[in-house]
């Protein structure tokens, strides 16, 4: 899901990054095992299991390297990296969110991957989120896991109904309008929170910046189209209406996965939890569809996920080990693994094996990543997100105009990137 930043305690900071700097590890000898050390920012319970089991398989086929694995929270990894990093003690693999990524590489944290053992299967991957590995030319990350929002509804609902799945916003409305009038069911209930409006911006060609002109365009006469057609799906036959309570992600799940409302926007990472629903646990009626298009006709989402990256600051022998284990992790056979294993969509094409398309909802997530579109390799881009959650909560809970809200945002957006002119 869009990927939240949280505050860290400066101590914690600096107790995790004395206990995880692989690049120094005392164990290492000049004639024994090299041990590198790997910050998983996965969810532990869910995850980080399937994981572990690969560093095994990996230290099983390597005998000269040694993996010590840290699951570090997702939401201090990244303030947790930032000090280790600065102070020489981070570790040798991150799992680094898509949108740390340009951030780290700016700061001289990350190693170019560039013509590396860790690149060696560059063209297997989809060239879209290569792309958004880069900054300023140079790849400084190997996409391990990807997501991208797609239209996700419940395909006995809509066959009740008799409608399809929109095309375009405007298709959406009238369908939710025909879903509430023939199953009593609301057709569509959207988020308030910023990543999930970013399609509607997409859909009318713009963003909240241009970064080539380095200008701020959330309040561009494009966005506020966009913003626009987001708030008026609060309103209407079959809409529900916005949710501003601080629950409101799991309100909105939860009414999906049991068939109380008939669609949503949302992300690959549910894939387990709808099948924990009542309304799928028969798999095959969940569909998924690309996100609707606003009105030029294209079809927008933003593309998540998480690169592994290596630590620049680490010595020779350790950063060689690290390019060795990130090749494997991102392998085709690693990449099926954790797909099978983690419901996750793999970032290589040739890891879309027929075991991994057997799972309706990652094939049905494959069919939309054409229409993921990578973020701006701006190190600030991830934060601006911030300022327009406030907004748009304030904006769909009625506390102030849109107009008004997308101007406090460009206020506070101007602050997080003041070279951009408004």
């Amino acid at each position: 899901m869009r990927r939240g930043i949280a505050a860290t305690a400066l101590v914690a900071s600096l107790a995790l990054a004395a206990t995880a700097c692989g690049g120094d590890d005392s164990s290492d000898s000049s004639d024994g095992p090299v041990t590198i050390t790997w910050w998983d920012t996965s969810n532990a319970t869910n995850e980080a299991p399937t994981y572990q089991a690969l560093v095994k398989e990996f230290e099983a086929a390597n005998k000269g390297i040694k993996v010590k694995y840290v699951n570090v929270p997702f939401d201090q990894a990244q303030n947790k990296f930032d000090t280790a990093a600065g102070s020489k003690g981070a570790p040798d693999v991150l799992r680094s969110e898509v949108g740390w990524t340009p951030a780290f590489a700016k700061k001289g944290f990350f190693l170019p991957l560039d013509g590396t053992e860790a690149l060696t299967d560059q063209d297997k991957f989809k060239t879209n989120l290569i792309e958004q590995a880069k900054y300023e030319g140079k790849t400084y990350g190997v996409p391990f896991t990807t997501d991208t929002l797609a239209l996700v509804y419940n395909k006995a609902l809509f066959e009740k109904a008799g409608v399809e799945a929109p095309k375009t916003w405007d298709d959406l409305k009238k369908a939710a309008a025909t879903i509430k009038a023939k199953t009593g069911v609301d057709g569509y209930w959207g988020s308030t929170q910023a990543y999930y409006a970013q399609s509607f911006l997409y859909g009318e060609g713009a963003d909240t910046v241009d970064v080539d002109a380095k200008k701020i365009t959330v309040t561009s006469p494009a966005a506020k189209k966009g913003y626009a057609t987001w708030q008026s799906l609060f309103d209407g036959k079959g809409l529900h209406k916005a949710d501003t309570t601080a629950d409101a992600y799991a309100h909105i799940q939860e009414a999906f996965v049991n068939g109380k409302v008939a669609s949503i926007i949302q992300g690959p990472w549910e894939i387990t939890n709808f099948y924990k629903g009542s309304a799928f646990k028969d798999k095959q009626n969940l569909g998924i569809a690309t996100v609707p298009a606003g009105s030029t006709g294209k079809a927008g989402a933003p593309t998540g996920g998480h690169n592994l990256s290596v630590y620049a600051g680490s010595d020779e022998a350790h950063q060689k080990a690290a390019l060795k284990f990130v090749n494997f992790m991102t392998s085709a056979k690693a990449q099926e693994t954790i797909a099978l294993k983690n419901n996750t969509l793999p970032t290589r094409d040739d890891a879309y094996t027929a075991k991994v398309k057997a799972d309706p909802g990652i094939a049905g997530y494959q069919t939309v990543l054409s229409a993921a579109q990578p973020r701006p390799a701006l190190p600030e881009y991830s934060s601006l997100w911030g300022p327009l959650d406030d907004e748009l909560l304030k904006i769909a809970g009625g506390k102030v105009s849109l107009d008004e809200g997308l101007g406090n945002a460009e206020t506070a957006i101007a602050k997080l990137v003041p070279d951009f002119s408004k």
